[in-house]
């Protein structure tokens, strides 16, 4: 390996370990010395605001003689040169990182409140989260700016899952319909090949159809009603915005009646917002507080006319601080009424969650199956519910974490 080489490994591992270890690097440099480039230089300041263990009362992006890093400081104008230099140097994972640990770490959220701040942020989902927490404490000359932040992640999160979710309703329940009417966008092809097998002409190594088949052009208006009752609980954060995502795609397509609610001690009937703007329905949320799910699932039941034609979606960590035996029972009442049933631990991209292990398990041993579910995989397991599908299997097979 060439000194410079090495020279460059070491420089990484000094900006890895902070200034605490250059003495002990040093030794590995190849002139006992370890010398940063000015862009190592501010990538180390940026780095040391957030993870050196000082007591220091300055402000972010600078350090007093002597001593890496900054400590707690409220200056807004150098917290912005901060989170400008985070973003300039690193990648866009690596900034999520760093911008997160910033509050939580030096307790900058308030700083969250400046609009020059707010507005040189990387907008992602634990931003969002924060802000949806601090809310009612965002003052005026903030709002819009934090409103463009949220708006800014949830059109990304549409954009992610609304072909998916989309493609996965229309395909179980949309195109089910047949009519003797001959339409050529309409054939039905998969049916048409499978019923018309025994006419393979081997020699032009062909299938001669007897019969086409058509799928029915009319589109049923609200043939499945959808429930979603979201805990708002301040642990689901991440969940409630993935949540509210996808109760705004299922409200933009015609062939679902869709219902969605918020509890936490309290229930809240979100659709109207959900089904005009997520960013609106999300700004009515009101996270943290304690959880009574057995009264939002009694809420709910007054929506469900027609319990077979019916999917009810519970994302909740099911720790119930209301009547645990009514929750269990109403289920399960849904349940031998008809009503297609599922519980989301977490909708989450890392589908890790906390839960209620008792709660889980009585539910699934009573048919209502509990996924820790990433958005990605959701789209598979509403197709699974609307065919009828077994949840516990399909769970199984996509890779969902089941109970």
């Amino acid at each position: 390996m060439s000194s410079m080489q090495e020279s460059n490994q070491v420089s990484r591992w000094r900006l890895i370990l902070g200034q605490s270890a250059e003495s002990q690097l040093a030794g590995f440099s190849p002139d006992g010395s370890i010398q940063l480039s000015e862009e190592e230089r501010i990538m180390d300041r940026a780095l040391a605001a957030i993870y050196d263990n000082t007591d220091g009362g300055t402000d972010a992006g600078s350090a007093p003689s002597g001593q890496r890093g900054a400590g707690q400081g409220k200056s807004a104008p150098r917290l912005a040169q901060w989170l400008g230099d985070v973003r300039s140097f690193f990648p866009e994972d690596v900034v999520s990182i760093i911008q997160n640990d910033a509050m939580e770490r030096k307790g900058w959220k308030q700083l969250l409140f400046e609009p020059e701040v707010l507005a040189t942020v990387k907008p992602d989902i634990q931003l969002v989260g924060t802000l949806l927490s601090l809310k009612g404490k965002i003052p005026e000359k903030t709002k819009e700016t934090a409103r463009q932040l949220v708006k800014a992640v949830v059109d990304e999160l549409v954009q992610r899952l609304h072909e998916d979710i989309r493609r996965a309703v229309t395909g179980a329940l949309n195109r089910r319909q047949h009519t003797p009417l001959p339409w050529l966008s309409g054939i039905d092809w998969k049916r048409t090949i499978q019923r018309n097998l025994k006419n393979y002409d081997a020699d032009r190594k062909q299938i001669v159809p007897e019969r086409f088949y058509y799928f029915d052009r009319a589109k049923r208006s609200k043939e499945w009603t959808v429930i979603v009752d979201i805990d708002q609980s301040g642990s689901m954060a991440e969940s409630v915005i993935w949540a509210s995502v996808v109760g705004s795609i299922f409200a933009s397509i015609p062939s679902l009646d869709t219902r969605v609610v918020v509890f936490d001690t309290e229930v809240v009937d979100l659709t109207e917002q959900c089904a005009h703007d997520p960013v609106d329905m999300l700004f009515g949320i009101q996270l943290g507080g304690g959880t009574d799910i057995h009264k939002s699932v009694a809420y709910c039941e007054q929506f469900i006319e027609e319990p077979k034609k019916t999917l009810f979606i519970i994302i909740s960590d099911l720790y119930e601080g209301g009547n645990q035996a009514g929750l269990i029972r109403r289920m399960r009442e849904l349940r031998e009424a008809g009503v297609k049933t599922m519980c989301l631990l977490a909708l989450s991209d890392e589908g890790k969650p906390f839960y209620d292990e008792q709660v889980a398990k009585q539910l699934s041993r009573d048919g209502t199956p509990c996924f820790a579910c990433t958005p990605a995989l959701l789209p598979q397991l509403v197709e699974g519910a609307l065919k009828g599908q077994d949840l516990a299997e399909l769970a199984k097979r996509i890779g969902t974490k089941g109970i």
